[in-house]
């Protein structure tokens, strides 16, 4: 069985004095639930001292984003190597860096070798825009997003990362996809695009989270689907109750 990850994208909440009371304020719950993989990712300035309040916690912690390259001229840019020994996951190719910053799916798979060189796990975001929803375009584009970022990979590699399916029209908006629209695509598209480039038996081991206005309310629902590992959290994971407890129904459902 696939082990259950819970992932807090903070995004571009919290000074550090507040990531610091957020991060103690559910230290001790989160840590008395092993069962499930937590994980927060704080803003790049909070990343240090989140560190030494997780030390010892068995709660992982992860960055927001990152650049390929190890050093250079590349102005307000963070690297993989600044990130080595700081945190163990990234988030790569969020939807909002596609729209916002320019991210393509090159990019992303640039950013996703460059993690995985310096032993950071990526949790790869995909997933497709409301036209491209309404457009009946979402096989098209996940597949693609998912062939482009997994581009050049070997199995070994590919059995260490873990894939975000984020429906664009979904992310910040309260309007979730359902459990069953989304297991429809993680099963039916992404996992079955890695099946088809590295076999099922690689493809049964990653673990694919949704993404996407998830809150207590919905998470039941959602990981009680056979191919959803769990859920990169936005809004949510800014409420020590509200993740904690979306964390709690997490290895309940897992448990039973």
């Amino acid at each position: 069985m696939r082990k259950p990850i819970i992932a807090g994208n903070w995004k571009m909440n919290k000074t550090i004095a507040e990531a610091e009371c957020l991060v103690r304020e559910m230290r001790d719950d989160l840590m008395a639930i092993p069962s499930v993989e937590r994980v927060l990712c704080p803003p790049f300035i909070a990343i240090d001292r989140v560190a030494g309040l997780l030390q010892g916690t068995g709660i992982g912690l992860g960055a927001q984003n990152m650049h390929w390259e190890d050093k250079g001229a590349f102005t307000g840019e963070i690297s993989p190597l600044m990130l080595k020994g700081l945190c163990q996951y990234v988030i790569l190719g969020h939807s909002e860096r596609r729209m916002y910053f320019g991210e393509t799916d090159e990019t992303v798979n640039h950013k996703v070798k460059a993690a995985l060189r310096h032993d950071l796990i990526p949790i790869i975001c995909v997933g497709e825009t409301e036209a491209q929803y309404d457009a009946g375009e979402t096989e098209v584009v996940v597949c693609q997003q998912v062939k482009a970022a997994l581009s050049g990979l070997t199995a070994a590699q590919i059995a260490r990362l873990v894939i975000a399916y984020e429906p664009v029209w979904a992310i910040g908006t309260g309007r979730a996809a359902t459990a069953e629209q989304a297991q429809a695509v993680i099963g039916g598209v992404v996992r079955a695009t890695i099946a088809r480039l590295f076999g099922q038996t690689i493809a049964e081991q990653i673990r694919i989270q949704y993404g996407g206005s998830t809150n207590s309310k919905n998470i039941g629902e959602i990981v009680s689907q056979p191919d959803i590992d769990g859920a990169l959290v936005g809004g949510a994971s800014l409420k020590a109750d509200e993740f904690v407890t979306m964390v709690r129904i997490t290895a309940q459902i897992y448990s039973s």
